[in-house]
């Protein structure tokens, strides 16, 4: 130690000492802080990273006093050189953590979380394979089978199954082609005439009784036509007159409905949706369903036919492209005066057809010209379940049988259908009686008629062939 240093200092040179030490670590402080600022001094990105390290850490829940912290030994070098090292090694540790959460975060938010108890993909087996194999097969079946039944529709299995309605044909003696008539494919383009008619074989005698029939009874205009393709007799009274059709207009529109199913343009099984402007009143019971209700396409034929709905007739005036549509379709047929005008209920009779149209198309539906063997039948099957049976069939002889359609309306009533004989002749009868309103006369004249013309065409039918007995002539039924 110096002499100068070993002598006793007095208070004032102790205190001169201590001020002159403490500016000179202030002036090293001040040149230390001045170099850091110019090294450390933050930039406009830096205070970007600040901000989104800031955000990230308040999302993932890290405490702000931290960044806080951070930001400050950022912004004011000083104080890092006064943080003790510990201090700052703790803030580190903290950055550390809140850019590794922040890292975490963001990736568990890209990744879909993985269900629990998932288990690890499997390698394939020859088992799995199979079981595509089979499933790959199963779907091209399928394919090809709905394929098919667009070609060539089914219908249901039930009541309208096409084995049982084909025995209940032969059982009728509906089975066979009727006489006289070629049997054509089924198409759009057959033309319905009927053959050149032989005056001969018209039945005058019948024909004056029935003219005195309906003579007798005033107001009442009768028109008729009755003819046996086998025997070649018939009875036209006024057939080319047109009539108010009334409900008998959905014989064609019923074999229009089964010429679009063998054209593949309708399945039998396909559903209609009865909507608000279809919903017709007076026949049937379709209008007392809810609006949007269901039904199949058979299902709604055979209500048009047997209990005439006329809901379900509008419905198939509508799936079938309307009335335009359907007149074209009765025009492409031959019968030019067939004309549908208005849906259901007609109330005024403005839909009008002649009873010797009327009568030719239920001669081309037994001939099967206008219809595959398989919608004939559906089609003669249904006609043959009509509930009203009050105007042709009290008429009929015993062991006869009919497919037919009957029209009531206020000013004219009428019925036209396929009769079978007991000894398997047919003839077809349409007939249609003008009236004051709703005069009931007008039935009890159309049963006079029927009975009339049956007996006279059942007697033409025995003297052309009298060595044919009944049980010769019907055809055995089918087991």
């Amino acid at each position: 130690m110096s002499e100068y240093a070993r002598q006793p200092l007095s208070t004032g040179q102790r205190r001169q000492l201590l001020k002159q030490r403490r500016q000179a670590a202030q002036r090293q402080v001040r040149q230390q802080s001045e170099s850091l600022k110019q090294h450390h001094r933050p930039s406009q990105k830096s205070l970007l990273t600040q901000r989104r390290m800031y955000l990230s850490a308040q999302s993932s829940g890290e405490s702000l006093s931290s960044l806080r912290t951070q930001r400050s030994s950022r912004d004011n070098p000083t104080a890092v050189l006064n943080t003790p090292l510990s201090a700052t090694f703790s803030r580190n540790e903290q950055l550390t953590s809140i850019n590794q959460n922040t890292i975490e975060t963001s990736r568990r938010s890209s990744i879909k979380p993985l269900r629990k108890n998932r288990r690890p993909p499997r390698k394939s087996s020859w088992i799995k394979n199979l079981l595509r194999l089979t499933f790959l097969g199963l779907g091209i079946s399928a394919m090809t089978g709905t394929a098919i039944a667009l070609l060539h529709p089914t219908p249901p299995s039930g009541t309208f199954a096409a084995s049982k309605v084909k025995g209940q044909n032969q059982a009728n003696g509906l089975d066979k082609p009727l006489a006289g008539l070629d049997a054509t494919p089924a198409s759009f383009s057959s033309v319905t005439t009927l053959p050149v008619l032989n005056p001969e074989k018209e039945l005058k005698d019948v024909k004056v009784k029935i003219q005195a029939l309906a003579s007798a009874q005033k107001d009442l205009v009768a028109g008729m036509f009755f003819y046996n393709p086998e025997t070649g007799t018939y009875i036209d009274m006024g057939g080319d007159k047109a009539f108010s059709a009334a409900s008998t207009i959905k014989i064609p529109i019923l074999i229009a409905f089964f010429q679009a199913v063998d054209a593949g343009q309708v399945r039998l099984d396909e559903t209609l949706v009865m909507r608000k402007d279809l919903v017709a009143t007076e026949s049937g019971v379709m209008q007392y369903q809810p609006v949007g209700t269901k039904f199949s396409a058979l299902e709604t034929a055979d209500y048009m036919i047997t209990i005439s709905d006329n809901t379900a007739t509008n419905m198939l005036i509508d799936r079938l492209g309307g009335i335009a549509a359907l007149n074209q379709r009765f025009q492409s047929w031959g019968l030019h005066q067939i004309n549908l005008r208005n849906l259901l209920p007609d109330l005024p009779g403005t839909n009008t057809v002649t009873p010797k149209d009327l009568s030719t198309l239920m001669l081309k539906i037994g001939q099967g010209d206008l219809l595959t063997p398989r919608s004939r039948d559906l089609a003669l099957d249904i006609m043959r379940r009509t509930v009203t049976k009050t105007l042709l069939p009290p008429g009929l002889g015993e062991g006869s049988t009919i497919s037919h359609k009957t029209g009531d309306i206020a000013s004219v009533v009428g019925d036209s259908g396929l009769i079978g004989m007991p000894n398997g002749q047919r003839y077809v009868a349409t007939i249609f009686v003008k009236r004051p309103h709703n005069d009931p006369r007008a039935q009890e004249l159309i049963r006079q008629i029927s009975k009339v013309s049956y007996q006279a065409l059942s007697a033409a039918s025995r003297s052309a062939h009298p060595a044919t007995t009944t049980a010769q002539a019907l055809p055995q039924s089918s087991q």
